[in-house]
């Protein structure tokens, strides 16, 4: 049953008097502390925030002056008392409100500065569970939202970001905070405690190693509002979630303008793809519209895009490069003679950056690391009324896991080239075919609703690119090909080995495996399978 409003009307302009700062980021603390002090703010604080605040000679009341009550339990309680709940949740024109106030000494508490204890951070840390629990802050979230419900009174701030629209607001209205602006920062106040709550929950489920929860949270931190989404008629944001992981979300722009939504699509698939590549041998992968257009290792990150450019040049033009190694001064040299959307690397030598200067269109990003691609992790999608969450793909088949089905084992190189292959088929979206020739992709297949059709397009991408640096055959002669599902007739293959494909690997698992298996037996293919398929949609 919803609980009736009593419909005060609620004013426009609400005098701040008295401030309760109970902070774990003191950044711009003392200075807003300061601001609100020269516009006759009484300050209440608790534990590390008032001591900080003192230490800067600024006059403070601790918040048990409020309570009658001293901080017990290591701090644990302090603000969970009437005498601090009261004066954020007390409806001054109430009349019975202000009896209750009068009656217990309830003094009213006008601003409420709280920010959380650094929960995100202590997990990203690898910190133990008893100390990350230990920073799981109840006090905090119960003023915030106490504050926010009455925002109608009271004016919530949880972020130092906004101390200085605060401080301007009392500055114009005379010590006093509008109403809209109230509204704002109620909505902000409440969107964080859903955010810190989802970081909990889901720190549990992980801990607990719950795979489907009952109710499942998420939430993140605004990293830019952008022009538009996918096209210019979507709006678009994009939010961080505080996972450790390196990639788009948390790289460093060195270069260029802001990147665009389908930017950091592509960026994000390039990054997730180049770092499946130990950087003990240098990797390039280049990405067009999610998928890749060509993916090499070579004896340098030069070597390494050159041979990944190869695969198709064409649709390189205006994609998405990423490295496993710091960008050198000799690849980047190679980069900027056709054009490039982004970069992204760990890191870009001065050398490097020099080079790319020249081109103020290009983006360049430097994450620091390569993203693991064992580590668990959440993708998450949206259908109508509903979320699909999944675990991130993070298997990995090793050569040494490979069961050969055909008459003819693959040989040394085969067997090389058939581990990258179904690495970079991970990447593509299925139907997926790549074909793979000396660590180098040659053809690739993405997207169609037949794999047949994903071979013959692999198949035709070589021929198209034989052409264009004037071979006369196209590299899948001789070739490996990697399917990232099973072949469900032996239609698929036949194609693959028509193209010049010699081995072949997929994941088995269809009922007419064997007659696929006969069709490589006859034509002297060697065939392996995984056992795990890699459907990406």
């Amino acid at each position: 049953m919803a609980v009736a409003s009593k419909n005060h009307p609620v004013p426009d302009l609400v005098r701040i008097r008295r401030a309760l700062l109970s902070v774990s980021d003191k950044s711009g603390l003392v200075d807003f502390a300061r601001g609100l002090a020269a516009a006759g703010v009484e300050l209440v604080s608790t534990g590390g925030t008032r001591t900080a605040l003192e230490l800067a000679g600024l006059a403070v009341r601790d918040v048990s002056e409020l309570t009658a009550f001293p901080e017990i339990m290591d701090g644990r309680v302090k603000t969970l008392h009437p005498g601090v709940h009261g004066g954020l949740l007390a409806i001054r024109d109430d009349s019975e409100h202000r009896a209750a106030m009068e009656a217990h000494d309830i003094a009213e508490i006008d601003l409420a500065v709280v920010n959380l204890y650094p929960f995100e951070q202590t997990v990203a840390g690898g910190a133990e569970p008893a100390t990350i629990i230990e920073n799981i802050d109840i006090g905090g979230p119960a003023m915030i939202r106490a504050a926010a419900k009455n925002h109608a009174y009271v004016t919530v701030l949880t972020d130092p970001e906004d101390y200085g629209r605060v401080l301007a607001a009392l500055e114009s209205h005379g010590g006093a905070i509008p109403v809209a602006l109230r509204r704002e920062l109620a909505a902000l106040a409440f969107a964080r405690t859903a955010a810190y709550d989802a970081a909990v929950s889901g720190w549990f489920a992980g801990d607990l190693g719950l795979e489907a929860p009952r109710h499942r949270a998420f939430g993140g931190r605004l990293i830019e509002v952008m022009r538009y989404g996918e096209n210019p008629h979507q709006a678009a944001a994009f939010y961080a979630t505080g996972e450790r992981r390196p990639g788009v979300a948390s790289a460093t722009l060195l270069q260029g303008k802001h990147l665009s939504y389908n930017n950091i699509n592509d960026t994000d698939a390039a990054f997730e793809l180049v770092s499946e590549f130990d950087p003990s041998v240098a990797a390039c992968a280049i990405i067009k519209h999610a998928n890749p257009c060509g993916v090499a290792v070579g004896d340098s990150l030069a070597d390494a895009y050159r041979r990944a450019l190869e695969c198709d040049q064409t649709s390189a033009f205006g994609g998405i490069i990423a490295l496993n190694r710091p960008l050198d001064a000799e690849t980047a040299g190679e980069i900027v003679k056709i054009f490039t959307e982004v970069i992204i690397a760990p890191d870009a030598s001065e050398d490097a950056r020099q080079i790319l200067s020249a081109k103020k269109n290009l983006r360049l990003m430097t994450t620091g690391a390569l993203a693991d691609p064992r580590q668990p992790g959440l993708t998450v999608k949206t259908v109508a009324g509903g979320l699909l969450v999944q675990g991130r793909d993070n298997g990995i088949v090793l050569p040494e896991d490979f069961k050969v089905v055909t008459r003819r084992a693959p040989d040394a190189r085969e067997l090389g080239d058939l581990a990258f292959a179904f690495r970079v088929a991970k990447h593509v979206k299925s139907n997926a075919i790549v074909y793979v020739l000396n660590g180098a992709t040659v053809g690739i297949g993405a997207g169609p609703m037949s794999r047949v059709d994903s071979a013959r397009i692999a198949a035709r991408k070589a021929v198209d690119a034989a052409e264009v640096l004037g071979l006369d055959a196209p590299l899948t002669r001789g070739s490996v090909v990697a399917s990232d599902a099973f072949f469900p007739f032996a239609d698929g293959l036949l194609s693959a080995i028509e193209a010049g494909a010699t081995a072949v690997i997929q994941p088995g698992g269809s009922m007419r495996d064997q007659d696929v298996i006969d069709a490589a037996d006859a034509a002297g293919v060697a065939m392996v399978f995984t056992g795990m398929r890699h459907f990406r949609h």
